[in-house]
């Protein structure tokens, strides 16, 4: 006669447990700067203060998570279904993914400066500029540009040559 399954051990459920919640801080740990700190969007002394401390501690976090879903993921392998052991394998993968994600800037990629190429128009051909918008202007060497104020504050840096003379345009 089959015996009917045990229910599973509190321990392993627990492991389980602090792996999803694991996997579940990391993500967090990544995506918060980003919304903290996305374009056009209040910003707070402490948002902007959280978003930073997150970006400075996400490497070694994510390595310690890492090491601690390995630790979970042994524990829970012996002993385990195949589904559970499917489960806590999957969860290393975002884990794993979290350690190289954490190490690039986010900022900088949310923020790329404006380059040379799309900056520059005739004023006649710039049919992104309402005729109100108000601009930066660069004036070197006989030479004037400017920059609509809502496109510089997205990017906050414009890359540009004025008069033969690179500059960068933020304010």
């Amino acid at each position: 006669m089959p015996t009917a399954p045990s229910p599973p051990r509190p321990r392993r459920w627990i492991a389980g447990l602090v792996l999803f919640l694991l996997v579940l801080a990391v993500a967090a740990a990544l995506v918060l700067p980003r919304w903290l700190i996305r374009p056009f969007a209040p910003q707070t002394p402490e948002d902007v203060a959280l978003a930073f401390a997150l970006r400075r501690w996400a490497p070694v976090g994510t390595i310690l998570a890492l090491i601690a879903g390995l630790i979970l993921t042994v524990r829970l392998w012996s002993g385990g279904r195949w589904w559970s052991r499917t489960l806590a394998v999957l969860a290393l993968v975002p884990l794993g993914a979290a350690v190289v994600f954490s190490r690039q800037n986010v900022f900088e990629k949310m923020f790329r400066p404006l380059g040379q190429a799309a900056a520059s128009a005739p004023a006649a051909e710039a049919r992104w500029v309402e005729d109100g918008d108000p601009v930066l202007s660069v004036a070197m060497n006989g030479d004037a540009a400017a920059y609509p104020v809502r496109q510089v504050s997205y990017h906050h840096v414009v890359e540009d040559t004025v008069g033969g003379v690179p500059v960068a345009v933020t304010y």
